[in-house]
């Protein structure tokens, strides 16, 4: 069994970690598919499955990865994922395009970019995801337009001092965030997107899903996509979106800006 991937067979494995099947209290109470949850392993005196290592790409300007990430964040505790948070960034993906969209948003996405990358520079990793989720909010949520009032007021929840915000414009900022893009899309190649996934050796783009699963749902999905990526001659899957991007956290829209 993969670390971080439970065995469908939930009542053989309760059999053979706890050797008393549905008799153990634990298995009975807690619905944990490796009976491994806390209270079970206490009772079966079973420790838990190491940490997964999940390495996860976004731009914060982007709905999808905004989803994906919510998704992740629902899967985490229950798959004992360690996730790290990069910055990438669709402007640098798309910086030489002549597509309409990238030349008219192309300077806002980017100072959106550096933003996070001088946070991570300036403060360090841990700084990264409360950053996205401050930022997150008021693009997708609700919806600012200003976006250096933005920015100001995603890194004062976010508690980025700041006086980080004179490294946004600095040229070692910009290599930041490109180095940072670079590791994330060399693992995938350039005709993707945002988020970029990394688990078990693997990396993928997307999944592209809207909105955000929850509870087992959310739990199928990752399992089966972490499955899917293991194979090394899998490479696509796809079908049109019927559907623009659904957040499922309501926040009142309004113009902060």
């Amino acid at each position: 069994m993969r670390p971080g991937f439970p065995d469908a067979r939930t009542s053989l494995v309760r059999l053979f970690v706890c050797g008393q099947g549905t008799g153990c209290a634990a298995a009975r109470d807690h619905a944990c598919a490796v009976c491994m949850s806390r209270s079970c392993a206490y009772a079966c005196g079973v420790s838990q499955p190491a940490p997964v290592a999940v390495n996860f790409w976004f731009d914060p300007s982007c709905p999808w990865a905004w989803i994906t990430s919510r998704w992740i964040d629902e899967v985490a505790p229950a798959r004992n994922l360690e996730v790290t948070w990069h910055i990438m960034s669709l402007y640098v993906l798309n910086e030489h395009s002549d597509d309409a969209y990238f030349v008219k948003h192309g300077e806002r996405l980017k100072r959106l970019a550096i933003a996070v990358a001088a946070a991570w520079r300036e403060c360090g990793q841990d700084i990264v995801k409360p950053l996205y989720d401050a930022l997150g909010t008021r693009i997708h949520l609700t919806k600012m337009r200003d976006v250096d009032a933005m920015i100001d007021e995603a890194y004062a929840e976010a508690g980025v001092p700041g006086s980080v915000v004179a490294a946004i414009d600095k040229p070692k900022t910009e290599a930041a965030l490109r180095a940072s893009h670079a590791n994330g899309i060399t693992l995938v190649g350039e005709d993707v997107g945002t988020p970029v996934i990394a688990v078990n050796g693997h990396a993928f783009f997307g999944p592209v899903i809207s909105p955000a699963p929850t509870g087992q749902a959310a739990l199928d999905l990752w399992d089966g996509i972490v499955l899917a990526s293991g194979y090394d001659g899998f490479f696509e899957l796809k079908r049109s979106r019927t559907v623009e991007p659904i957040f499922a956290v309501s926040v009142e829209t309004a113009d902060l800006g």
